[in-house]
Order: C-alpha cells, then sequence, then structure tokens
C-alpha cells in the first residue's frame, strides 16, 4: 500500500502546530460530501473543537493505535493495535451525520463478504457520547465495533491524517494493513465496498 511521503508528514505537522486560529481555518475549509469541491450541505461544528485545543506535540500524543477504546454495545475494551495481523477498517463518523450512514452500509457490505476485516467506526464528535451511538448503531443493524474517540486520539489522529478525520460528512476511512502501517483512503464522501476493497488489495 501507498505511503504519505516524509515531507508531506512534516509540512502537515507544521500546519498543525501553527496557531488555533489557522487551525480552526484550516477545518472549515472542506469539500462536498459528494466528493466534488463545493461546500457540504452537512456541516461539522467538530472539526474547529478538536483542532483548535490541539495542544499536544508529536511527543506528548499517544499512538492513536494502542489507545484502549470500549465497544459501547458489548461493553468490551479493544484497541487497534490489538488486531495486529488482520486487516482493520477504521471509519470516523458522527450520529448526526447522513452521510456517514451511508458510508457505514458499504462498510457493511464489506463485512459481509470479507472474513477476516476488522471494521471500527469511531465517534469523533465531542458533543456526542456512548449511549447516542449505541442507538445509532442498533437502529442500522450495524454489528461492528462502535466507539467514542477520546480527544487525545482525535487529537493523534489529527496529527497523522489531518483535520479531515474530524469531518464526517467527508466519511473518512483509514485502512490498516496487516502487518502494515495506516493509510486514508482517497477521496471525499461515500466510498463503495468495492472501493475500500480495492484499498487493502493495495496492502
Amino acid at each position: 500500500m501507498p505511503t504519505t511521503p516524509a515531507t508531506t508528514g512534516r509540512s502537515r505537522r507544521a500546519v498543525l502546530r501553527g496557531s488555533g486560529a489557522v487551525l480552526a481555518a484550516l477545518a472549515g475549509c472542506t469539500s462536498g460530501a459528494d466528493g466534488g469541491g463545493g461546500a457540504s450541505s452537512d456541516t461539522t461544528p467538530m472539526a474547529a473543537d478538536v483542532t483548535a485545543t490541539t495542544t499536544g506535540t508529536p511527543d506528548t500524543l499517544p499512538d492513536w493505535r494502542a489507545v484502549e477504546l470500549t465497544d459501547v454495545t458489548t461493553g468490551e475494551t479493544f484497541s487497534i493495535e490489538g488486531f495486529a495481523g488482520r486487516p482493520v477498517l477504521v471509519e470516523f463518523f458522527a450520529v448526526w451525520c447522513p452521510v456517514c450512514t451511508s458510508q457505514q452500509e458499504e462498510v457493511a457490505v464489506l463485512v459481509d463478504r470479507t472474513d477476516d476485516l476488522v471494521a471500527v467506526s469511531l465517534n469523533v464528535d465531542p458533543n456526542e457520547d456512548a449511549e447516542q451511538v449505541r442507538t445509532h448503531a442498533s437502529e442500522n443493524g450495524f454489528d461492528w465495533h462502535y466507539a467514542v474517540a477520546p480527544s487525545s486520539m482525535t487529537r493523534a489522529l489529527v496529527e497523522e491524517f489531518g483535520t479531515v478525520v474530524t469531518n464526517a460528512p467527508a466519511a473518512p476511512v483509514v485502512t490498516v494493513c496487516p502487518g502494515g502501517g495506516p493509510s486514508l483512503v482517497e477521496g471525499r464522501g461515500v466510498k463503495s465496498a468495492d472501493d475500500l476493497a480495492a484499498a487493502f488489495d493495495r496492502c
């Protein structure tokens, strides 16, 4: 699977270490949910909230893959790195976001046809809680791992992938290859099950 060049990572980190005002401005510049360049009809207030409070540095932020999460449905704890050796799909969402639900419907298709895939839907909206996430998963019949990201984990994700991970209508998805590193799936808006499968094929 292709990886982000080191120079790109350094540039992104430099931007993220900038002032809170700059980060908030970056968070407001989102593409349309359909993948186009226009403004999305679904606005996301959480990106500015998260990035404006990003006070940690790469040295103090946790490895987001090692952060302990609680499955809101089962109460079991897990971490992304705990699934080492298996392909892991991490989908970032908010309960209020209809694009996210559409993305999860595509994840459901992929889960049904892929035996060893681990799917994790990670809520990154600081205004939502475990009960809301549990209700969302139950009402839609989604039965994979659902969790609420701690703020420190969200900041670490922003450090690695940019503010897009907090832009729910962009339907951000990260793949973690077996024995390999994570990669942000290209494109904004809903990615089809075939698109997601192709991302894992590039592992």
